[in-house]
């Protein structure tokens, strides 16, 4: 291999994506463009349940009792209602995602100390919203129960009651138990991922379709040249996203980088690589740009959203779904992603993920200089 041939290459692509202002908005605009959207539109945190209230009982008690919902940052009283039919109309129209119904005789059987049945209808239709939501609910009134029992006992000249365990829960590497600081690092491998794949699956099949291909071969670069050099430009530009991406997970989105930064751009440079080497290998198999780029983005873009772990837990799927996970480069870059930010450990952890990470690359560039032949297709 000759160095000066892949450096000619790598100049000639360097000059099409400069005269080529869309390719460069492709390689750089789009990416932070979707790291904007979607880190500001994905989110899984829970806050300000609308909630509509019809207090039947509408005592000092009901009152204090609907006040411990309010006050809570996970829920916010957007109306009130006095029949189910209102109950149900604001549900219906999205007013509201719950009701809190407080019966009649919520204060007469809180007095007798019995068991007071508080209705909460949730909208299921958004069921993750709807578990969560019914979880605070129950906490909110278990809180408030506790209290009246505690305060029963006290009345009574009772000793305090003490409760027999305690659990204090400590939450590590995301202490606010905030959605972002795990989505931003994932977020990143995955339009990492497709950026990469489309841009260079457009490489060799626009030289094919523009007639120049036949130029390249009758010239004395090699295979191996020519993927090489086409793969260096995108791959600065690539790096370049990844600084761009990190600075703005730091100042936009404020998620803690804890890791050691210089591997978690070795671990970028290495998917990168595999990222572009997957691109080029498209461009050459289809020879045409448009099939190249649906063919990018539908091995790409779905694998890499859905089977990632980015959104959604890999231990949680059907069994052949976890099998076909460890197929995708971008699972083992989320979870190094994700553990530089987070955890702050590094490869005496994580070293069979970067392995896993290298052998891909690896193994798709030797498929591509295979794939490639250095010849006029007839």
């Amino acid at each position: 291999m000759k160095l000066y041939r892949v450096w000619a290459v790598a100049r000639k692509e360097f000059i099409h994506i400069m005269r080529d202002p869309r390719s460069l908005g492709m390689a750089i605009v789009i990416p932070m463009l979707l790291l904007v959207l979607f880190g500001y539109a994905l989110t899984l945190d829970v806050d300000n349940v609308p909630v509509v209230v019809w207090d039947q009982s509408n005592t000092q008690a009901s009152r204090e009792f609907v006040s411990r919902f309010d006050g809570s940052h996970y829920f916010s009283i957007r109306a009130y209602a006095y029949n189910y039919r209102e109950v149900e109309h604001a549900i219906d129209s999205g007013t509201a995602l719950a009701a809190l119904i407080v019966p009649v005789d919520f204060a007469d059987q809180l007095v007798a100390g019995q068991e007071v049945p508080v209705q909460m209808i949730v909208d299921g239709s958004d069921a993750n919203t709807a578990t969560i939501a019914m979880g605070y609910a129950r906490v909110v009134a278990f809180i408030f129960s506790q209290q009246i029992a505690v305060g029963e006992v006290q009345r009574m000249g009772g000793k305090a009651l003490a409760v027999p365990i305690e659990v204090r829960p400590r939450v590590w590497f995301n202490a606010d138990m905030e959605s972002r600081n795990y989505i931003i690092p994932g977020l990143i491998a995955v339009i990492m991922m497709v950026i990469a794949a489309l841009l260079t699956s457009l490489t060799v099949a626009r030289e094919w379709e523009s007639g120049t291909m036949e130029q390249l071969i009758s010239t004395p670069v090699r295979g191996p040249e020519l993927i090489l050099g086409k793969l260096l430009p995108y791959f600065a530009i690539g790096m370049l996203d990844v600084l761009l991406a990190v600075l703005m997970g730091e100042f936009i989105f404020q998620v803690p980088l804890r890791g050691n930064v210089a591997l978690l751009f070795g671990m970028a440079a290495i998917f990168l690589a595999g990222s572009l080497s997957l691109g080029i290998l498209i461009s050459i198999v289809t020879k045409s740009q448009l099939l190249a780029s649906q063919l990018a983005m539908v091995l790409t873009f779905l694998p890499s959203f859905l089977l990632s772990g980015f959104m959604y837990a890999i231990d949680n799927m059907p069994r052949p779904l976890q099998i076909i996970t460890h197929l995708i480069p971008a699972r083992y870059f989320v979870a190094l992603l994700k553990g530089i930010y987070l955890k702050g450990i590094g490869l005496e952890v994580m070293a069979m993920e970067a392995v896993l990470l290298a052998l891909f690359g690896v193994v798709v560039m030797a498929v591509a200089n295979v794939k490639f032949k250095k010849k006029v297709a007839t």
